[in-house]
């Protein structure tokens, strides 16, 4: 099943299938390190919804929910 990392709750992973868009954002999204076969985990949400916190190859990045809806994921 294929969803968007914005659509993810607390605690949920996926497995990047690919970055879409052809922006800067893209762009910065790939160089930290978010790329295809890549595992991700949600970790939390602000307060208000918007930045969330993901976990990306062993550290935590904040990732705002219009970056969140670039990422395509499979989930398990």
């Amino acid at each position: 099943m294929s969803k968007f990392l914005s659509d993810l709750l607390p605690g949920q992973k996926g497995v990047v299938k690919k970055v879409v868009g052809n922006s800067m954002i893209k762009r910065r999204i790939v160089d930290m390190g978010v790329v295809a076969g890549t595992v991700i985990e949600v970790q939390k949400f602000a307060p208000l919804g918007d930045p969330m916190e993901i976990k990306v190859k062993g550290f935590n990045l904040s990732l705002r929910k219009n970056e969140a809806e670039m990422i395509e994921l499979e989930i398990a």
